[in-house]
């Protein structure tokens, strides 16, 4: 949706998949530059505030933090400069992603082992699954 014209914020947020109230956000926090008003007080968004609201719901799909975004595009607007920050960020990131998806793994295997026990169909005082997340199922000493 490029084009020539201001695009009103809902355009924006239609083009992108942003909620309108996220727009605003993303501005007050200075993620996204404010637009010029019109004359009625409207913003009047730019193709730049399109690409960069892209690039921000990119890094965001991706799960980068709002602070690692603010850096990426701190970072992308100094195109001299050597890309080995942007790396480190992109490899904490990975590292901090590969840890949560070898927690969901174990989580997986835990809940896999659980369902397992449970014979389905019973009551639930005898519900196997019941049991095994109650605090007591891993033997803690308070109970």
């Amino acid at each position: 949706m490029m084009t020539s014209s201001p695009l009103t914020i809902g355009d924006l947020a239609k083009a992108t998949g942003t909620k309108v109230v996220t727009v605003r956000y993303y501005e007050r926090i200075g993620l996204l530059p404010p637009p010029r008003r019109t004359g009625g007080n409207y913003r009047a968004y730019e193709p730049m505030h399109l690409d960069r609201l892209r690039f921000i719901r990119r890094c965001r799909d991706l799960g980068f933090t709002l602070d690692q975004v603010r850096e990426l595009l701190h970072l992308s607007s100094q195109e001299g400069k050597s890309c080995g920050e942007v790396d480190r960020i992109a490899a904490a990131h990975l590292a901090a992603t590969e840890e949560k998806i070898a927690d969901l793994t174990r989580l997986a295997g835990q809940l896999r082992r659980i369902i397992s026990r449970c014979e389905g169909g019973g009551v639930i005082a005898d519900c196997r699954i019941i049991e095994a997340l109650s605090p007591c199922a891993e033997e803690d000493e308070s109970c």
